[in-house]
This record gives C-alpha cells, structure tokens and sequence, in this order.
C-alpha cells in the first residue's frame, strides 16, 4: 500500500445563510447556527473534479470521538489512503438520519465531527450535506430542500476559493453544473425550476430566519 498522502487541517467558513425557499419546506430552519467546518484534505488534492449527482467518493465525516447514536463505519474502509486507522466515520447512507438526530438532539454537527476529502466534487456534496445538518425539514419539498442547501453550498465555496485554491471559472462551472442539477430535480417533481445564479447565492448572504 502507498504510503498515505500529507495532510493539512483548513478551516472553512460556512457563515449562516439566509433562508430563500417557500414556507413549510423546512420546519426549524436555523435551528443550530453554522459557523465553521474543519476540513482535512491532501496538500496535493483533486480541485477539478466535475459535479456528479451519484454517491461522492471518499467523502468522509470522521467522528471526533464514539457517537453510538449514529449510523457509524470504518474510516479505512472509505478512504485507505487517507492514513485512518480505527477512526469512525458517518455512514454515507445515513445524511438523513444524521439530520434528524441531529436535531431530535439539539447537538451541533460540528461538535461531533469533521470533514476529510480529497477532490472537488466531494467537497461540494459535503458543503450541501452541512447545510442539512443545520436546517430540519419534513423532506416533503425535496427539490426545494436540496435547492436550499445547494445555494449555500456554492456560497460557501465562493467564500472560501482562496482556502479551496478555487478559480473564478471554476466556480462559475459549478454554478452551471448545479443548475442543470436542479432543473432536473424539479422536472421530475412536475414544477418550474428557480434560477441558478450568482444573485440567487449571494441572495442567501445575509440572513434571516424566515422571509
């Protein structure tokens, strides 16, 4: 086996967002303030993945210590060159019932864990997954609740290009690559699509608890 790759620690800012989707998509929208998620990733890391709705790889949130109330597997399993040994992580089936444990909970995500991953697409989908931890909803409205956490997603990958080593084009890409997304969530919910633009992010930038 190679030998496991260099590793760094980089603090991301994932600032509260504003809500911009209908009433009743999310009953407790806001309900734990996000502020930050820690992030490990290679030095030498993959920033030119495409978007892909299928299952990310090697995206790992690596529990900081044993939490036997979530869905839990090895680290090592996921990610063998990663350098994790006996460390756990959140089982990738398990986003929703993290989401509603979370909640059922009161417990912050960030408490409880951090992300390791090593390539741009993961990224995202782990960005979009921590805005499910901060947000409790039905699920009724999935095309709005995952437009919701996609908007953030991009937010906060725009806030933090310096930290990612994200280029203006590159970000415009996702942005495109997440439209086509959505519209296809909404088509097969019968609805119109909102827009997926730059306004439509930095509408999310300053918050407030329900429009």
């Amino acid at each position: 086996m190679a030998a496991p790759p260099e590793f760094e620690r980089v603090i991301l800012d994932t600032r509260s967002v504003a809500r911009v989707v209908p009433d009743g998509v999310f009953d407790a929208f806001a309900w734990s303030a996000s502020s930050t998620l820690e992030w490990q990733r290679p030095i030498a890391w993959d920033a030119t993945t495409q978007l892909s709705p299928d299952l990310p790889e090697r995206l790992l949130f690596v529990f900081r210590e044993d939490v036997d109330w979530l869905p839990r597997e090895l680290a090592h399993y996921h990610a063998p060159k990663f350098g994790f040994t006996t460390e756990m992580i959140l089982a990738p089936y398990a986003i929703d019932d993290a989401t509603d444990l979370l909640y059922e909970r009161r417990t912050s995500a960030a408490s409880l864990m951090y992300l390791a991953t090593d390539n741009l697409n993961a990224l995202f989908w782990a960005l979009h997954d921590w805005s499910h931890f901060h947000h409790h909803g039905p699920f009724e409205e999935r095309a709005w609740t995952e437009f919701q956490c996609d908007l953030s997603a991009l937010l906060w990958m725009h806030d933090n290009r310096e930290r990612i080593s994200l280029s203006t084009s590159q970000w415009s890409r996702l942005l495109e690559e997440v439209g086509v997304i959505t519209r296809k969530r909404f088509q097969e919910e019968g609805k119109e699509a909102p827009s997926v633009t730059r306004e439509a992010v930095f509408a999310l930038a300053t918050p407030r608890a329900f429009l």
